[in-house]
């Protein structure tokens, strides 16, 4: 990230400022000299933010307060536009902690879909890092790069975006054994793991992010098959939200529950066969050639966008992407008031 943007300190132009409203209402803004929110409520001023630290009150024309933070980048995620389904925050932390993303890492993901999961692979490998995003789709990968310029402010040098088939392009990217993570967010895993394997020094890690348990079998079968990796190891998130106020201490009626299973492995060294590997290869499958036929992509399923849908995303997130780093370069820019 540049110096000028690191997230702390007081507001300065060019900063995007999450206001919270009466009641409750979000807006995010980007500020700018001589920008304005306009609401029902009245006129903020954006020069009236400017040099108030972060977590300030402020008053608009019509004397309603707002309460002014820089949005975390969970708040970004959550509400930035999409061309596919993005990996939630919940997934997203798992996804570092289980992959043991670390700063200095080659980390490859595949499909970049909307760039969330982008944006905390690049804050974990730091700035000696380097990660490589595959999309099948250029209107994802364009979504996904604007959406990360959009937060950053700049195009980070870390980061690479390849437009292709990752079973056909890892190959021409990354010579053999010189990736240390991958992770593998598309509906047929299994149909990359054997380049992978080629791709991740031995004891790397790959990870799969999968949705359903016809998924997660396939892929975990597939690994196990290679011989090339340790025993996979398969989890899910629950996240439950709790209400503290007083002695009144209860769980939230709603939570995050299930948004896809984590699936990781490590590679093995050339040769290297676990104990536990020859003990299983005297069992008989647990599966026949009918529970194949469940795991093919189309029985698996896949929720498509349309066409219509898609375009006015990519221009959604180009529009805040060139804001977003017009206000960077020159101190002030264009700067979209979203609600």
């Amino acid at each position: 990230m540049n110096a000028d943007l690191v997230p702390r300190g007081p507001f300065r132009y060019g900063d995007r400022v999450q206001l919270t409203g009466p009641k409750g209402r979000l807006h995010t803004v980007t500020l700018r000299e001589g920008g304005e929110l306009h609401t029902h409520h009245g006129v903020l001023r954006h020069d009236a933010l400017v040099g108030q630290p972060d977590g300030s009150v402020v008053t608009n024309s019509g004397g309603s307060e707002y309460l002014a933070l820089r949005p975390l980048l969970r708040d970004f995620v959550m509400s930035m536009p999409r061309g596919a389904a993005i990996v939630y925050p919940k997934d997203a932390a798992q996804i570092l902690a289980a992959a043991d993303v670390f700063p200095g890492a080659t980390v490859v993901e595949a499909g970049v879909g909307s760039g969330a999961l982008s944006l905390w692979l690049l804050r974990a490998i730091g700035p000696s890092g380097r990660l490589v995003s595959f999309e099948r789709r250029g209107e994802f990968a364009e979504v996904a790069e604007a959406n990360v310029h959009t937060f950053l402010g700049h195009a980070p040098d870390t980061w690479r975006v390849v437009v292709g088939d990752l079973a056909e392009r890892l190959p021409v990217e990354a010579p053999p054994a010189s990736v240390d993570r991958v992770v593998l967010d598309m509906l047929a895993p299994w149909e990359c793991i054997d380049v992978v394997a080629d791709a991740l020094v031995p004891g790397g890690v790959v990870l799969c992010y999968v949705a359903t348990a016809t998924q997660l079998s396939r892929v975990a079968e597939y690994l196990r098959g290679t011989g090339l990796f340790t025993e996979a190891e398969a989890t899910e998130t629950m996240v439950r939200g709790w209400h503290v106020e007083g002695l009144a201490v209860r769980p939230d009626h709603r939570m995050v529950a299930h948004t896809g299973f984590l699936l990781t492995a490590r590679r093995l060294a050339p040769g290297a066969i676990p104990p536990d590997v020859r003990r299983r290869a005297l069992k008989k499958p647990s599966y026949g050639d009918e529970d194949i036929e469940l795991w093919t992509p189309g029985a698996v399923g896949d929720r498509q966008i349309t066409d219509k849908n898609l375009r006015k995303r990519v221009r959604e997130a180009r529009r805040a992407a060139e804001g977003a780093q017009a206000a960077a370069r020159a101190g002030s820019g264009p700067g979209d008031d979203v609600d």
